[in-house]
């Protein structure tokens, strides 16, 4: 198996919601997995929005079909598709698979059909087929689906074994590299008995710990987390 990555583009995240003084550039990343069964799409960029919200995050989309084609993959190539959640900017491209299987939480696809949550045409467009989980899955040999529910409650990443070691295609589970390092950190620190108080960290963390990842991949970030190398 091998994993791309797939830039989809970019949106400007309004300083209100950055917790700083300043807007931030937000890169939008699918991940394509090549597996003997046929490739699976990790992700699928930027949907169409309301004027209202295209003002708000100014969204700039690279194109689904041509990043697949770089890729020498056409969008009926694509044996699965998985969603880590269904906000506009995570599922924008699902509607080019009409047929294909869409994995998701079942809490997540009850939650984005109740309304204000992402758009509807995203979700409900004609031959969507969705495959709906409850919890965790290995969906196909050496692939599994872990819950990870913060951003939203029925977020999901991606763990994916390669011949080098495994990869957990986080999504938004954590918006950057340094926020899952220190969560990482966090949770070994509690571990190895230090005095409290520490800083909570999520609870799935000790799942993915479990598959020992040797890399994470974010949504919303290009950098990468990588354990620390021994001696």
């Amino acid at each position: 198996m091998r994993i791309r990555r797939l830039d989809l583009g970019y949106f400007v995240r309004p300083a209100p919601e950055t917790g700083g003084a300043h807007p931030r550039v937000e890169p939008v990343l699918a991940y394509l997995v090549s597996h003997e069964r046929g490739p699976i799409l990790f992700d699928t960029g930027i949907g169409a929005a309301s004027p209202e919200t295209e003002a708000h995050y100014r969204p700039r989309r690279r194109g689904l079909r041509e990043a697949l084609a770089a890729a020498r993959v056409a969008p009926e190539d694509i044996t699965l598709v998985v969603n880590c959640h269904l906000h506009f900017d995570h599922c924008g491209g699902n509607p080019l698979f009409p047929g294909t299987p869409v994995v998701v939480q079942d809490v997540e696809l009850v939650t984005a059909r109740a309304g204000g949550y992402t758009f509807d045409e995203l979700i409900d467009f004609p031959g969507v087929t969705y495959e709906e989980l409850k919890g965790e899955a290995e969906i196909r040999p050496g692939v599994w689906i872990v819950p990870t529910p913060g951003h939203t409650e029925g977020h999901q990443s991606l763990v994916v074994r390669l011949s080098d070691g495994t990869v957990v295609l986080a999504g938004q589970a954590h918006d950057f590299a340094s926020d899952f390092a220190a969560d990482h950190l966090a949770r070994e620190a509690a571990r190895d008995g230090a005095a409290p108080p520490l800083p909570p960290y999520r609870p799935w963390l000790d799942r993915l710990a479990a598959f020992d990842p040797r890399r994470v991949l974010f949504a919303h970030d290009a950098s990468v987390w990588e354990p620390p190398q021994g001696p």
